[in-house]
């Protein structure tokens, strides 16, 4: 390739010969010893990734990084160069090594878990190729490795930062092979004493001991191939923390661990895996007590696999894995991580488990790697930003949280105090929108004071549920008497507009699981219920279930008083009609009387005119009920005042028409000096509950002052 060519493109967009023209590029420079060393580490860096089998595009871009990151070239002589398409993965690089440890942090201090799992997902988060983090991580190892003659006090800062994110970060991806290289070298610095005592203990070196599982490994392998089983078999010496780890957690000396060498046998079904293990008995012998079936009894998180340990060549002990393929996959990639089996780990949640499984899947190359990365750009992390306190403290929020938002999670005192925030030095409104990586500061003032806007979702004050709910638990405890007035108020005004006399408040605070009408008013006034709670506890306290809300075409009515298209039992065929005076609706209580030539007239019980003609001739009362029809409306008559303007009358028709409401008559008049409307609307609903929407709708309506039904 010339030097006056663009540079070729593979199938995947990633650019041929990049290393080449990253190592002539840097060839170019001129010679200036001051760049030896950002250049040395550019090339250990690349050699580290390359053996992970990443892009050659990505490989070049770590060879120039640390150069950029250094400030020892401007990216601008990168952009203006053949390797120019090299100048956003650079830049992303540098952004992805601003985020570290807290600033406040000191050497040989640990992290909280919270945070440095908050930090490990931001460093996954913040970049648009989520492989850059392997060059970080790879990074990372380059320091610890220099850090072997480093002072004691700079080993030990550097070793908590490697066991504390990108270990476990390497872990989380599969990267093994970096994996435990950075977990050795940390706990090298931070236990040197240990370190060597472990390492002597093992009275050989790594070197040894990898040729010994290599002896071990092919001895099996042909042993299974002697016998038609199918099989793959590797093996790794466990490294010196691997072994620290197990004598922790299992409590044993060195000597009673039997799996300080472990091979793994992949087989094709679950009949092998038996076979293997037969054979691998027959081979050497087994020791009593070291096997476990985790195929027929599989471990909590699903994990399936044989356990065994053996005398294996030499009189040395070895630990044998056999699984099949698909147990293999999901350990590796199923709810039976291995990260988390390892880690012991078992808080994070199944969507992050997801999220991991797509982050591994790229570190295999494919066919399908570019459209596998788009959908990491648009899937990975989309439900929640990563921002970062004054501190340095990584703060893992909902999407779309506010500065607000920020403030909760930081305390509740905090988020009552809050006035205001700055984000990256600038103030920005609390319904600012925060994005990954950004810095907030929030502005407090002396007294608690949340204002009651920031309930509303509409306004995007608060996008997390518990922030709101921290609000809510402010205004409860603060205003309780001003929320039973105002809860009584409006129970008041319910039972008035839906005109309900007969019934004990205290039944119907009851009947929606509060203590009494005390409780129930404070709930209603902190708006923990609402008015139409009422209506419903209402319809079920008299034993009618609301019928589905489902849109009826009704046919066209004449405006009549009749039963006939109602559900009333207990009449006959006799003639009857709804009283005007009360308007009766299910499921109030009614009662008929038998007028003179106009059938049986219904009335609800505590009418003041039914009671009335009960004192004259109670021989006329006869009981009826409502009946089942799912069909059948009722007449309501309601008194509807505001402050006349244009569209009044066709926002109200809306309404009606939106909850099915037939409207059987109306009249207006208007008062031309106060300019005041009064309207006499007759309706037809289907309950109770029906009714109360109705009025709580037209409440709603501009220039309405007040909906009531007629007595």
């Amino acid at each position: 390739m010339s030097e006056s060519q663009p540079p070729n493109q593979d199938i995947e967009g990633q650019t041929l010969d990049s290393v080449a023209a990253a190592g002539r590029f840097l060839h170019e420079l001129p010679a200036d010893n001051s760049l030896t060393a950002a250049i040395d580490e550019g090339q250990a860096i690349a050699d580290i990734i390359a053996s992970l089998g990443l892009s050659d595009k990505l490989v070049a871009a770590a060879l120039i990084y640390p150069l950029v990151r250094d400030d020892k070239i401007n990216i601008n002589s990168i952009e203006n160069s053949q390797i120019s398409y090299l100048s956003q993965i650079i830049i992303d690089l540098v952004q992805l090594g601003r985020f570290s440890l807290p600033a406040d942090w000191q050497p040989g201090e640990a992290l909280a878990v919270s945070q440095s799992e908050a930090l490990r997902k931001m460093l996954l988060a913040v970049v648009s190729d989520v492989r850059l983090v392997l060059i970080r991580i790879a990074e990372q190892l380059y320091k610890v490795r220099r850090a072997r003659t480093a002072p004691a006090a700079e080993q030990r800062a550097i070793a908590i930062e490697t066991r504390e994110i990108y270990a476990a970060l390497a872990n989380r991806l599969g990267v093994w092979q970096l994996k435990w290289e950075l977990e050795d070298y940390a706990f090298r610095y931070l236990e040197p004493e240990t370190y060597r005592s472990i390492a002597n203990a093992l009275n050989e070196k790594r070197e040894e001991r990898e040729q010994f599982i290599e002896k071990t490994r092919a001895a099996l392998q042909a042993e299974l191939e002697n016998l038609g089983i199918r099989a793959k078999v590797t093996g790794r010496p466990k490294h010196i923390y691997s072994i620290w780890r197990k004598m922790q957690r299992k409590g044993r000396n060195l000597d009673s661990l039997y799996d300080i060498r472990a091979i793994r046998v992949l087989v094709d079904d679950v009949k092998d895996c038996y076979a293997a293990l037969g054979c691998v008995h027959n081979l050497w012998p087994y020791l009593p007590g070291e096997f476990d079936d985790y195929i027929a009894n599989p471990k909590e998180n699903n994990y399936r696999s044989l356990h065994t340990a053996v005398i294996g060549p030499d009189g040395q002990t070895v630990e044998v894995q056999i699984r099949s393929h698909d147990m293999h996959r999901q350990a590796e990639l199923g709810v039976a991580a291995h990260w988390r089996y390892k880690e012991g780990v078992g808080s994070s949640p199944a969507a992050f488990d997801q999220k991991i499984r797509f982050l591994r899947q790229l570190l295999e190359p494919n066919e399908d790697a570019e459209d596998l990365l788009a959908q990491i750009r648009g899937d990975v992390f989309e439900d929640h930003v990563y921002a970062i306190s004054p501190k340095g403290d990584v703060v893992e929020l909902p999407a779309n949280a506010t500065p607000l938002d920020f403030a909760y999670h930081v305390h509740t005192q905090v988020g009552h105090r809050c006035r205001g925030a700055k984000v990256n030095g600038r103030i920005v409104p609390l319904t600012y929108k925060v994005s990954t990586g950004d810095q907030i500061e929030i502005i407090t003032g002396r007294q608690a004071q949340p204002s009651r806007d920031w309930l509303s979702p509409k306004l995007g004050y608060l996008a997390g549920s518990r922030s709101r709910a921290k609000v809510r638990n402010w205004f409860r405890l603060q205003d309780r008497d001003q929320h039973l007035r105002q809860g009584r108020e409006i129970l008041d005004r319910e039972l008035s507009r839906l005109n309900v006399r007969d019934v004990a408040t205290d039944d119907v605070a009851h009947q929606l699981k509060h203590k009494n009408t005390t409780t129930l008013c404070v709930a209603l006034g902190a708006g923990d219920l609402t008015s139409a709670a009422i209506a419903t506890a209402l319809q079920s306290m008299r034993g009618i279930a609301s019928p589905e809300r489902l849109p009826v075409k009704r046919p066209a009515r004449h405006k009549d008083t009749s039963t006939e298209s109602a559900a009333v039992s207990g009449i006959g065929d006799l003639l009857s009609n709804f009283a005007r005076c009360c308007r009766p609706v299910p499921p109030e209580p009614i009662v008929g009387y038998i007028t003179q030539g106009r059938g049986v007239s219904i009335h609800r019980q505590d009418c003041g005119n039914f009671l009335s003609l009960n004192q004259r001739n109670p021989e006329r009362i006869i009981e009826v009920s409502w009946g089942t029809s799912e069909t059948a409306t009722y007449p309501v008559d309601l008194l509807l005042r505001a402050i006349d303007r244009s569209g009044l009358l066709r926002d109200i028709s809306a309404v009606l028409a939106d909850e099915n409401a037939n409207v059987t008559g109306l009249s207006s008049h208007t008062d031309p000096e106060s300019m005041q409307s009064v309207m006499h609307i007759s309706i037809e609903i289907r309950d109770l509950p029906t009714l109360s929407s109705v009025i709580v709708r037209l409440e709603q309506l501009p220039n309405v002052i007040s909906v009531k039904r007629k007595s």
